[in-house]
């Protein structure tokens, strides 16, 4: 399968004509010398089959998967890994004194700062003995079932950059995110829904927008999209005004016509195939996207487990249990977004970092747990991957002169994993004692994008997809691996 980004030459970049061209004078000699491997690399969905058609067709993984699903928990703004799951006892004694440290954040670098020691206690949890801040008496008590690693790092302590390495790979704009990649290396198993969904915070989306959820330079057809877990649960999808559905089929049709008849002559036009996909789509989901996001026939018991019925998780309470019933309908990345666009509204704890995380753990610690719990009680935790982590962490010292707020901390910082054959139990990599910087299993974001991709079948270092001049991958060029503690 060969893919093209837009270009400015008959449909392609400079660069891409010469490199076809290139390769093009020579491929009957290089054929015969290099074999299969030449044209290999353009097959690079999982099954190397042709995508334009419908490129949400299910197409099978380069390995044995472990997970079909995952479940994206983005905790926006960066909570603080030494109040949450990264237990630092020397910090308490330090609390307010002034040390030699180096840290940097949206302050710049520095080497003196004054100390906020963590401000909740912990304590063990589970056969596995894993120390849990307070802040998270739910989730404690599925330690058992939860991977932790505590030696992320990344590069940029900035909140836009942040997201988009924590969700392409890339610190710049204008590559696919994590979903897409899953989408284009997968398709999908449903097809009366997207591959990829994601549900905004009740008070905004994250900086940059559309950019954390795009599909870049791939087909539309892999673009996270948009939907609410209560109401209308994607705009403009309803019927147009005075217009029957058997009016609308038709319309379709004749326009699908058109499409098709003008496509037929542009074999290589992805875009207007992923057009015609995307309006399909989009009829079928009227009828559909409703049913999915219907919560009443939920037992009172499953309602409880997820906390509708009190004010605090309510609204991520549905989140996640439409997450659950979208993975029970196939669909094959969903992103949770706790966190809008304000910095009251999100992790972002730059004065009082217990007035924020108070509120945001509260907000989201039962409606967690209480998704691990249904999972597995479904028999679905095996087969869908949970992922929960911010953009980065944050630093043990104080921003201001005064507070309790911290900046942030992208060199060491706490993610973890759950299902989807991770083992549980786990604690992986640590930061020094202070909670600065990873110091032991350092691993950057790619790590985990890699483990994602492995444990769904898809080798992260040939899921590629052609593009300027290209074999772009969302592990980088240069490739990452899976973490091994991980995929055992």
């Amino acid at each position: 399968m060969k893919h093209h980004g837009s270009g400015s030459f008959c449909g392609r970049t400079r660069r891409e004509f010469l490199w076809e061209a290139g390769g093009g004078f020579g491929a009957v000699g290089l054929s015969a010398l290099l074999g299969d491997a030449f044209f290999a690399r353009q097959a690079v969905a999982a099954d190397g089959k042709s995508a334009y058609a419908n490129p949400m067709t299910p197409r099978k993984p380069h390995t044995l998967p472990k997970a079909r699903s995952v479940i994206y928990l983005f905790m926006y703004g960066g909570p603080s890994q030494v109040d949450t799951f990264d237990h630092k006892p020397k910090l308490y004694p330090l609390d307010g004194k002034t040390i030699a440290v180096k840290t940097f954040g949206r302050g710049g670098h520095k080497n003196v700062g004054r100390v906020v020691g963590p401000k909740w206690q912990f304590k063990p949890y589970g056969q596995s003995g894993k120390m849990v801040s307070d802040l998270f008496p739910h989730l404690g008590r599925c330690a058992d079932d939860i991977a932790f690693v505590h030696s992320m790092y990344a590069e940029s302590p900035i909140h836009g950059s942040g997201l988009l390495m924590m969700n392409s790979g890339r610190l710049l704009s204008g590559s696919p995110c994590l979903g897409s990649w899953v989408s284009y290396g997968l398709g999908s198993e449903n097809e009366n829904f997207p591959g990829f969904v994601v549900m905004l915070d009740k008070t905004g989306g994250p900086i940059n927008g559309p950019k954390n959820w795009s599909c870049g330079y791939m087909p539309a057809a892999y673009q996270g999209v948009v939907i609410r877990a209560d109401g209308t649960p994607i705009h403009d999808l309803d019927l147009p005004p005075g217009m029957s559905r058997e009016a609308q089929r038709g319309l379709l049709d004749r326009l699908r016509e058109k499409n098709e008849a003008h496509m037929a002559g542009h074999s290589d036009n992805s875009e207007l195939a992923a057009r015609i996909a995307s309006y399909e789509l989009a009829y079928r989901m009227q009828q559909h996207a409703p049913e999915a996001v219907d919560l009443s026939k939920e037992s009172p018991t499953t309602r409880d487990l997820y906390g509708l019925d009190q004010p605090q998780t309510a609204d991520f309470g549905r989140k996640c249990l439409l997450a659950r019933r979208l993975v029970e309908r196939g669909v094959r990345c969903i992103q949770i977004y706790s966190g809008g666009a304000h910095n009251d509204d999100n992790w972002d704890a730059h004065s009082d970092i217990v007035k924020n995380h108070t509120k945001h753990a509260g907000n989201t610690d039962k409606p967690i747990a209480g998704l691990i719990r249904d999972l597995k009680q479904r028999g679905l935790l095996d087969s869908t991957l949970i992922i929960w982590g911010g953009e980065f962490g944050r630093q043990p010292t104080a921003e201001y002169a005064q507070g309790t707020g911290r900046d942030h901390n992208a060199y060491g910082f706490t993610m973890w994993l759950a299902g989807g054959g991770i083992p549980g139990g786990v604690s992986l990599g640590q930061t020094d004692e202070m909670g600065n910087f990873a110091v032991e299993d350092r691993l950057h974001v790619r790590r985990i994008h890699a483990t994602v991709l492995h444990q769904l079948g898809l080798d992260p270092n040939k899921l590629s997809f052609f593009h300027g001049g290209l074999d772009q991958r969302l592990v980088g060029v240069e490739g990452a691996e899976p973490i091994d503690q991980l995929i055992a």
